[in-house]
Parts: structure tokens; sequence; C-alpha cells
């Protein structure tokens, strides 16, 4: 079981842990309070917005990351990442596909030894 699991590896996947219980606190939250998630953020003022759009454009070119890496280096289901982040949150699943992505490349540089 903890074949390939780098020190790097588990710092990532601890990582995608802390993103999936902060913003899903978060979100439970907005969902007890009956919040427009989706108004709260644009609506909220300049600096909420200015956050909002760099947290967009870092998911977008973080996904677009997700499913080139994972097609360079043979990891099956890339995309299941930049999906599972509409019904979870990126931040846990861009750390928990880096976790994935550094044992793969643990597993790929001890094949070629």
């Amino acid at each position: 079981m903890t074949r390939y699991w780098t020190p790097l590896a588990v710092v990532f996947l601890l990582l995608a842990v802390a993103g999936l219980i902060g913003t899903w606190y978060f979100n439970v939250l907005a969902i007890v309070e009956l919040r427009d998630f989706v108004g709260d953020l644009v609506t909220s003022g300049p600096a909420v917005s200015s956050i909002s759009v760099d947290l967009l454009v870092v998911a977008v070119a973080g996904s677009v990351f997700i499913i080139a890496e994972a097609r360079r280096l043979g990891m099956r289901f890339g995309w299941l990442y930049v999906a599972g982040a509409a019904v979870t949150a990126f931040a846990f699943t861009f750390p928990l596909f880096l976790a994935m992505r550094e044992r793969r490349r643990v597993e790929l540089a001890n094949a070629v030894e």
C-alpha cells in the first residue's frame, strides 16, 4: 500500500485533505444559511471579485495542466480530477492529482531501473 508514496506525494495528499475539509466546511455553511453561493462570490465587492477571478484562472490553468500531464505520464482518467473539482473543490482535486502524479513519476522511474 505504501508503494511509490514519497514524502512529496504525502504532502500533496495532506494538502488535498485540507482543501477538501476547508472548502466543504464553507460550502455546507452556505447551504445551511441558504446563501446564493455564486452571487456572493461576484457581488461582495471588488476584492472578492478579484480573488474569484484569480482562483478561476488558476483553476482553468491547473485543469489544462492536469489533462496534459496525465496524458504525458500515461495516467488513466486524468479528466476525472477536473470533473471532480466541480462536485468537490479544485483545492482538493489539484493536490490529489499532484500526489498521484508523484506516485506515477516514481513508478515510471523505478520501471526504468
